[in-house]
């Protein structure tokens, strides 16, 4: 077993002799709390516990838990690989008390785990201590400094300020003092001569921090002020690969076998070796760190795209490519290859990484051949600016070719110019002010009514309900006031695992308000209107869109017979990678690696048809144990957090069995028909399935046929099929015919022009409005004037569907003794009718929206003619 591997192994191992529960590791990438895209820090699956909204399940908690930080509050994508400590995605080793033990226990564990378990030298540790802050009214954490004294000499015992030594999760939520403990890794000589208290969170990269003790005690509210939590928590993390590099004694994160073996691989791909170039060193530690938080963010469920969390990981992977791409001199995807090496270093703890391995090194090939495509457009694109970068250009880089700036910036070094780095910031931050009115969100605190924790949905079983409101809060979004209603129970199911949120009405004696959406924050049912009750105290009665709710849950069951017949049909290696469920539609991503073809989609929706028909009945079981649920053979999603109890959807014990905390049918008959829509590529080994059900299906179905009906009776046919034929055989003839005379017409027009040829100074011009309607005709003519007439200046307008269109040959003996480009000259002139163009220097068309500048261009051509 690895070293670290071991480390990892004791430290669960001491947690759980101290009582605590092993929990598995979230997944890295966040559903269902608006206020996160990714785990950033080991809290995050227990937030509900910590602001009491659920019972914590356990009172003593220990886990591993991946993380990434590279957005937000927590953004430490720029120091990866240029220092030797911070990562993108780190394992977060944690221990946890809901309301149990506190300060004393926890230091006491945490320095017996450091110096017993692990050995660390007392002589090289430091902690610290909240110094107390006025502004906030918060005293100096004097309970922490007595028990640390108890173990650690107090010169070892540092303050330290808010910034350092008050943790908060966001600009809201849990929050309270901390107690860091750093250990210094410098030599023996160095600590003689300085001593190390001095270089504690002074980012000094030998004195790194390796463990917080976070003491919970306060909730930071929406108008910046702390309020107690119900209950006093213990929340610490440490991170694991500074704790490896401690323990091996190494001086770099990257030194451990954390990290080597893609070092090694990267010198054995590359001929390069690691520690002898620093910018060899960095673009290797990149691609050691990058790999490992692509490889699980696909994982669990993040594919790379344009918006949100999926541009996220694009950057990352970009931000590899563009390092091995500039500094290891390779040219080919190289990342994809790394990802077996993730799956033997996690292989004891995550295992799913090595199942996955053939469906995220596809996903990662494709993004990296697409990226590199990119880079050499980008290249290109820069090398057409002469001089200097300016700001524009230097954002358009960043935003269309995705070009890093220091890419742009190593670039314009290479060939001797400079980038206006004012400029590019000054573009972004419009570029970022703008996405930030997009998608702002102001919420106020909740205004609690009545205190209560236990929040029931009653939705499987029932579309109306007797409700209280427990709480509510104003919420201001895009500039749109909204309130958020909580309610003791509710039939309205909250939008997750692909389906959306149900809509209604609530309504009291006095009053009956709209419910606009439901949505889940961490794990708080939320209902959306547009204005607060009259009486928010009053007694509700909920009522579900039960027509809605139907349309939904038929294309919902509907997903689970496509998965089962898609597996069927396509193979086993298909797996649900991403959904959407409601009302109108169903779309389903799914893990195939080429197109489905026309029979394989005959296939798949005879055999949903199939099972709809049979009418099977919904087996539900609810609160299955997580284990017994897989021994039946449920299937489980990948990227999603199961609790100890599931919900199990089964249609027929052979065919389709899952867990799904969705609304399903009764029986399949009521989905009624299934049909597909579309069948696409969503990204690299992902195809798209959209199709509808019930009554979207049955509409489909109506207008098909009325549509049929229309066309026959046009066509005053019965056989439909052999009337198109036969109406496309005469097209074809009078096609023929068309261009026949059409050639006619140009060797006409072409015989006319010849005679308005003037003899100039060394070259032959010809300026003219022609007859002609079609834009390949004009470039035909255009070509054979320049044939049949030497040193040729040819400029030809025609009018086409209503637009100007502009023809501009020359004889390439005139453009290379009188350097005339007809490229440039094009756009020159299509500004006189409201248009643009390019083209070669030999030969450029453009086309306008104002055809009264015709007659402008033609005289602003002439003029030219004559003076050259």
């Amino acid at each position: 077993m690895a070293k670290s591997s071991e480390i990892r192994k004791q430290f669960l191992d001491y947690f759980e002799s101290k009582g605590h529960k092993i929990v598995p590791s979230a997944p890295i990438v966040v559903k269902n709390d608006p206020t996160l895209m990714f785990t950033n820090a080991g809290m995050n699956q227990f937030k509900d516990w910590f602001l009491g909204n659920e019972e914590p399940k356990y009172k003593r908690v220990a886990d591993t838990q991946k993380c990434l930080r590279v957005s937000g509050k927590h953004n430490d994508l720029e120091e990866v690989g240029v220092d030797t400590y911070h990562h993108t995605m780190f394992e977060m080793l944690g221990n946890w008390s809901f309301g149990d033990y506190f300060k004393k226990e926890a230091i006491e564990w945490a320095w017996e785990l450091l110096t017993k378990v692990y050995n660390l030298p007392e002589d090289r540790l430091y902690v610290t201590v909240f110094e107390g802050d006025a502004k906030e009214n918060l005293a100096f954490d004097q309970e922490a400094y007595d028990n640390w004294a108890l173990w650690i000499k107090p010169e070892r015992i540092l303050n330290g300020n808010k910034k350092d030594n008050f943790w908060e999760m966001g600009d809201t939520g849990p929050c309270g003092p901390c107690s860091e403990i750093h250990i210094d890794l410098r030599p023996d000589a160095e600590r003689t001569a300085l001593d190390g208290s001095t270089l504690v969170n002074n980012d000094h990269p030998q004195v790194i921090e390796i463990w917080n003790n976070v003491f919970m005690e306060f909730n930071r509210k929406a108008d910046g002020s702390l309020e107690k939590l119900p209950n006093q928590h213990v929340d610490t993390g440490m991170g694991f690969e500074r704790l490896c590099r401690a323990i091996e004694g190494k001086s770099s994160n990257y030194d451990t076998d954390v990290f080597l073996p893609y070092i090694h691989f990267l010198e054995k791909h590359s001929g390069k070796k690691y520690g002898v170039s620093e910018p060899i060193d960095i673009a290797m530690r990149v691609l050691a760190d990058h790999i490992r938080t692509i490889s699980f963010a696909i994982l669990d469920g993040q594919l790379p795209s344009n918006t949100g969390a999926g541009y996220v990981i694009r950057r990352i992977l970009r931000r590899a490519v563009r390092y091995y791409y500039s500094f290891l001199d390779n040219k080919e995807p190289l990342l994809y290859k790394m990802v077996a090496l993730v799956g033997e270093s996690f292989v004891d703890i995550f295992p799913e990484v090595k199942e996955k391995q053939a469906f995220i090194q596809q996903v990662v090939k494709e993004e990296e051949v697409g990226f590199l495509r990119t880079l050499e457009n980008g290249i290109k694109r820069i090398e057409r600016i002469e001089g200097d970068i300016n700001g524009l250009d230097a954002f358009e880089l960043f935003d269309t070719y995705g070009f890093p700036i220091d890419l742009t910036q190593l670039i314009a070094r290479e060939r001797g110019s400079k980038v206006d780095l004012e400029g590019f910031e000054k573009n972004l931050q419009l570029q970022k002010e703008r996405s930030r009115k997009a998608t702002s969100l102001e919420t106020d605190d909740w205004v609690v009514l009545v205190e209560n924790d236990a929040i029931q949905f009653v939705g499987y079983d029932t579309l109306e309900a007797e409700i209280e409101i427990m709480r509510y809060r104003k919420v201001k979004n895009k500039g749109k006031v909204q309130f958020q209603l909580v309610f003791n129970q509710t039939p309205f199911y909250a939008e997750s695992g692909g389906q959306v949120g149900d809509t209604g009405i609530i309504e009291s004696a006095n009053e009956k308000l709209q419910v606009l959406d439901t949505q889940k924050e961490n794990n708080l049912i939320i209902h959306i209107v547009a204005q607060l009750p009259e009486n928010p105290s009053a007694l509700f009665r909920a009522k579900v869109n039960k027509d809605r709710r139907a349309d939904i849950q038929a294309n919902h069951s509907a997903t689970h017979l496509l998965h089962a017949a898609l597996r069927e049909t396509l193979g086993t290696h298909v797996e649900q990678k991403g959904s959407l469920v409601n009302s109108e539609y169903l779309r389903f991503d799914f893990s195939h690696f080429k197109g489905m073809s026309e029979e394989e989609l005959k296939q798949v929706e005879t055999r949903v048809n199939q099972k709809i028909r049979e009418n099977i009945a919904l087996d539900e079981r609810r609160n299955m144990p997580i284990e017994e649920a897989k021994e039946l053979g449920a299937m489980a999603l990948f990227g999603e957090k199961y609790g100890d109890s599931v919900r199990v959807i089964t249609f027929d014990e052979n065919y389709s069995r899952e867990l799904c905390g969705g609304t399903h049918v009764k029986a399949t008959g009521e989905i009624g028909l299934f049909k597909f829509s579309s069948e696409s590529a969503v990204a690299a080994g992902v195809r798209r399935i959209e199709a509808i059900t019930s009554t979207a299906a049955e509409k489909f179905v109506v207008e098909q046929d009325h549509l049929v009906q229309t066309l026959k009776n046009l066509l005053k046919a019965k056989d439909l099929v052999k009337s198109v034929e036969q109406l496309m055989e005469e097209n074809n003839e009078l096609q023929k015919k068309l261009e026949v005379f059409e050639t006619e017409k140009t060797q006409l027009v072409k015989q006319q022009l010849k005679g308005q040829v003037i003899a100039r100074n060394g070259f032959n011009s010809l300026v003219a409005k022609v007859d002609i309607s079609n834009a390949d005709q004009l470039k035909n003519l255009s070509f054979q004037l320049k044939n049949e007439i030497e040193n040729l200046f040819c400029l030809l307008v025609m009018e086409s569907n209503g637009k100007p269109f502009i023809s501009l040959i020359i004889s390439e003996e005139l453009v290379q003794t009188k350097t005339w480009d007809a490229g440039k000259l094009v756009k020159t002139w299509a500004k006189h009718i409201q248009g643009g163009g390019g083209g070669q220097a030999f030969y450029a068309t453009a086309g306008g929206n104002l055809l009264s500048g015709m007659e402008t261009l033609l005289s602003e051509v002439e003029k030219w003619v004559q003076e050259n």
